[in-house]
């Protein structure tokens, strides 16, 4: 693996964690996302990422000063790319987008980039015929609040390039992941076919009437001894990403539940930009949501 410059398309919830990461494990790091305004968020949120490394991982100033100068932006996606060995997308879970983000993408990348998608829930081979390049591409993707929950599934599709995927493997590794291949294509990789289900299981809880947040979060804390509710965790997700999935399934299934959901989602949190850990406010208030409180599980 020769990787040395890393492109990070989509600077939302989990573009700009992998951004940091990579730049903190010394790859030059370019940020690209659809306008200035984006990138400038960005960079705000990199401040809070220098904390929480300080604390979480006993970073030092000077490894954060020297990821910050491995950091660098740019809204215009030619020049994001013209020198990348690797091109991570992190943009919206929508097909519609990913597949004019990658044509656009096929036009202007040099030949050697490899294209890779931290997609949630789609497969690699809707998008390959897409990139331009379907033997340089695959599925690399990570876990929220990356620098602590550090794993990276590499799931390729029926003509990616060993080698290719063997590469990622190792990039993956080099920037402090613990790597998990994945042998053949699985809608949500091993992380989220586990974890989908449960926090779908719990939003119809909740659309259903059948309990407040607060009850199936606590129910689920109690009884496995997890430190989140499944809503706590949407809120670190991010709404908009549970939102598109279960739009996507209710489009798919008809399913009067999952268009019930899909309604209610939009109205109380989209709508009203209440996206979760993100912006304050989700299923929960930030930065002192009530689940963290002495006495929430008595």
């Amino acid at each position: 693996m020769t990787y040395k410059n890393i492109t990070i398309a989509g600077s939302g919830v989990l573009g700009y964690q992998i951004a940091f990461q990579t730049a903190f494990h010394e790859f030059q790091v370019t940020v690209y996302d659809i306008n200035d305004a984006s990138l400038e968020k960005a960079k705000a949120k990199f401040n809070s990422l220098s904390k929480a490394y300080k604390r979480d991982l006993k970073a030092t100033e000077k490894q954060l000063e020297l990821t910050r100068k491995n950091l660098h932006y740019s809204s215009d996606l030619a020049a994001a790319v013209k020198d990348a060995d690797l091109l991570i997308e992190a943009i919206p879970e929508n097909p519609t987008i990913k597949i004019e983000f990658y044509k656009k993408l096929a036009k202007v990348a040099p030949e050697k980039t490899v294209f890779a998608t931290n997609s949630s829930t789609l497969l690699p081979s809707q998008f390959s015929e897409f990139t331009g390049r379907p033997t340089k591409f695959l599925a690399l993707h990570f876990a929220n609040t990356i620098w602590i929950h550090n794993t990276a599934e590499i799931m390729g599709h029926p003509t990616t390039d060993p080698k290719v995927f063997k590469d990622v493997v190792a990039f993956a590794k080099a920037i402090g992941m613990l790597a998990l291949p994945l042998h053949k294509e699985q809608p949500g990789y091993i992380l989220n076919s586990l974890l989908v289900p449960m926090l779908s299981a719990a939003t119809d809880l909740l659309v259903s009437e059948v309990a407040e947040v607060e009850t199936i979060d606590k129910t689920w804390m109690k009884a496995t001894g997890a430190p989140l509710g499944p809503f706590g965790i949407l809120d670190v997700v991010g709404i908009t990403t549970a939102y598109n999935i279960d739009k996507m399934t209710a489009e798919k299934t008809k399913d009067p539940l999952k268009i019930k959901t899909v309604n209610y989602l939009k109205k109380n949190f989209i709508d009203k930009n209440k996206l979760g850990v993100a912006t304050g406010e989700g299923f929960y208030k930030y930065p002192n949501p009530a689940f963290q409180k002495a006495d929430f599980l008595k």
